[in-house]
């Protein structure tokens, strides 16, 4: 892992909003609706063909993680207030999802 894919600190920033201060010092503040729609497990995108499954407007828009869960040395889990909890977040993924770009 590198320093642009490890995480120094992962903190709560608000309801709406998670905070990630990675390694090599950039930090990104993520919409946690924005996480729960870029969900990538076989619930939300097809396996086989890569077509979403996931429907945008099925999720409120207040959707927050009510727990985080590391997954080993190299992702998180989320549980969501709209009952999803399959789905598995790679710290490469997280840091591509970053909304600000890298400064």
């Amino acid at each position: 892992m590198s320093d642009e894919t490890t995480p120094k600190q992962i903190e709560q920033a608000g309801p709406d909003a998670l905070r990630i201060l990675w390694a090599d010092g950039h930090e990104c503040l993520y919409p946690v609706r924005l996480l729960r729609l870029a969900c990538r497990c076989a619930t939300c995108i097809d396996e086989w063909s890569g077509k979403p499954l996931l429907d945008e407007a099925g999720v409120p828009d207040d959707v927050r993680p009510e727990r985080i869960a590391p997954v080993g040395r190299y992702a998180l889990r989320f549980d969501w207030s709209d009952g999803h909890d399959t789905g598995i977040y790679t710290f490469e993924v997280l840091r591509a999802l970053c909304p600000e770009a890298p400064g």
